[in-house]
């Protein structure tokens, strides 16, 4: 059983795949197999993953070719992240009582183990160095993250801390980015209700960035920036969709999607690890609420990508605000967000619907029920 500082009691059990790669089973309860643990392949994996610099974005480019060959859209009688029900034809996971599993991605973009890459005329080029891992929510293939119990989903809080504690222990990732994509809208290419998690041995322009602006916001406040922010959206009272004390869902003033939505806690945290029990569970129950809401919304499953900010490992950064950031596709029913030409070619989005109506709407939802 682990129980670290701030997080629920949850049991976390290791293991070792046929083809070498790591798994870790995870649970409200003790972890117990009915079955051995499999892997679609016997064959190591070797990935070779490169970056390239990009001199006029100030950034680096991931280069993963091996990716081409990843599991599209498989039929439906072989889903890869269920537990293995036909040896003939094995999956990821192992037939037995656990609630979420994390394996190291077969088809990984960034690998500890990633080569030196051969000079490129025209480009700086370096190794794709950090770790790519796959965090399964729930063994029911059908299932949703919104639709979890809320001890789950603290479950899944708490896993995404140890993942990114285990991580910093490798001396040598910087940052950790934990995502979900869901709805062929946004690319998913299984849809098993699972998450994935990019560990980075540098920190990506969209964290630098908020780091940069969140110090300067110290600097010149005195205090950090999540607080403040979280206060203002209370006493404006336009925005918010869920106060539950702890923490928090607002649609953000500066919101880019048109239901955008984010969750927070309510106190200055940099990372999931630094939050009280309560904290956690509050968290839990926001993220569940926003989730359940959007697809709520227009009678859907809303396809959307989520993604978890915490402060770089490279450091202690306590004016960092943690908080989950949530992008619904769909803008009115039916009716994609695309990115165009001010998105994609100038960086700066163009929104159809005022946040304050956006809250409005979310609101409006499930009214009472949350």
């Amino acid at each position: 059983m682990t129980n670290s500082p701030g997080t629920l009691p949850f049991y976390a059990q290791d293991f070792t795949k046929p083809d070498g790669r790591a798994l870790t089973l995870y649970g409200l309860g003790p972890i117990e197999l009915t079955s051995e643990v499999p892997s679609p392949s016997d064959e190591p994996v070797d990935a070779r993953p490169e970056m390239r610099w990009h001199p006029l974005r100030g950034e680096w480019v991931i280069y993963a070719a091996h990716r081409l060959n990843r599991t599209f859209l498989p039929p439906p009688e072989y889903n890869p992240l269920a537990p293995t029900h036909d040896p003939e034809n094995p999956t990821e996971l192992p037939r037995g009582h656990y609630d979420m599993a994390v394996f190291d991605n077969r088809f990984p973009s960034l690998s500890l183990t990633a080569p030196q890459p051969d000079a490129v005329p025209g480009t700086d080029n370096r190794p794709g160095t950090g770790k790519c891992e796959v965090v399964v929510f729930s063994q029911d293939a059908s299932g949703t993250l919104g639709g979890l119990p809320v001890q789950q989903v603290a479950l899944l809080l708490n896993v995404l801390a140890d993942r990114t504690t285990r991580l910093a222990r490798t001396g040598v990732i910087k940052s950790v980015l934990a995502f979900e994509n869901r709805g062929v809208e946004v690319g998913v290419t299984l849809h098993h209700p699972h998450g994935q998690i990019y560990a980075y041995d540098h920190i990506p322009p969209v964290q630098e960035k908020m780091l940069q602006n969140a110090q300067a916001y110290l600097e010149d406040r005195g205090q950090a920036w999540l607080p403040d922010f979280v206060a203002a959206e209370r006493e404006a009272g336009l925005r918010v969709v869920l106060d539950a004390g702890a923490a928090i869902s607002v649609v953000p003033p500066f919101a880019r999607y048109t239901y955008e939505t984010w969750v927070l806690p309510t106190r200055a945290a940099g990372k999931l690890s630094e939050l009280s029990t309560e904290e956690t569970a509050a968290l839990a129950h926001v993220l569940k609420d926003a989730l359940m809401r959007l697809d709520a919304l227009f009678g859907v499953r809303m396809p959307y990508l989520l993604t978890l900010h915490q402060a770089p490992l490279d450091g202690e950064y306590p004016e960092f605000p943690l908080h989950i950031e949530i992008y619904p596709y769909l803008r009115a029913p039916g009716k994609l967000k695309y990115l165009a030409g001010t998105e994609q070619g100038g960086g700066e989005f163009a929104n159809d619907n005022f946040p304050e109506k956006a809250a409005e709407g979310l609101r409006a939802t499930m009214a009472g029920q949350s």
